[in-house]
């Protein structure tokens, strides 16, 4: 495999490792900026991928620890697409992808890096984006600072809320 310095990502490198489900942890805590997350329903809340596909790829959880999607309330049921619906306005303002890839990888077998608590992925793309790289030189491209993207899509998403 071929190596790209990329310095931002030593943080994560580094960074104490969180004990229990981050999707579980995270959202008790109030450091919303540190954990990335972008908002909060009432079921469910956004948050960023910390290991992101592409600039502002987003991760909507329901509070329950749940891994089954046939546990999800109706409740949670509509607000996880109600907030897919708002993820996607914000990413097209802020980001202006052209596209989304939006699922869910349920099970280990199915690529789920957090199996236990189910979460959506909404991955923005774009026509002709380096995300042939991981096929063809098993290299990862992110061009932006989680950090930056996060200011822009919070800003978004306290704007939308309003």
């Amino acid at each position: 495999m071929e190596r790209l310095w990329a310095p931002w990502r030593l943080e994560y490198i580094t960074a104490e490792k969180v004990e229990g489900c981050v999707f579980c942890v995270f959202p008790q805590q109030d450091c919303d900026q540190k954990n990335r997350i972008l908002y909060r329903g009432k079921h469910s809340f956004v948050i960023m991928n910390a290991f992101p596909y592409s600039n502002g790829h987003l991760l909507i959880p329901p509070y329950r620890h749940i891994a089954d999607i046939s546990q999800l309330s109706d409740e949670e049921n509509l607000e996880i697409m109600q907030l897919t619906q708002l993820c996607c306005k914000a990413l097209n303002e802020v980001c202006r992808p052209d596209g989304f890839n939006i699922g869910m990888n349920l099970g280990t077998a199915a690529g789920a890096g957090i199996a236990d608590h189910l979460h959506l992925h909404i991955v923005p793309r774009w026509a002709g984006d380096i995300n042939f790289m991981p096929v063809f030189a098993d290299v990862k491209v992110i061009p932006e600072a989680l950090e930056t993207t996060y200011i822009k899509l919070k800003a978004e998403f306290d704007r939308l809320a309003e």
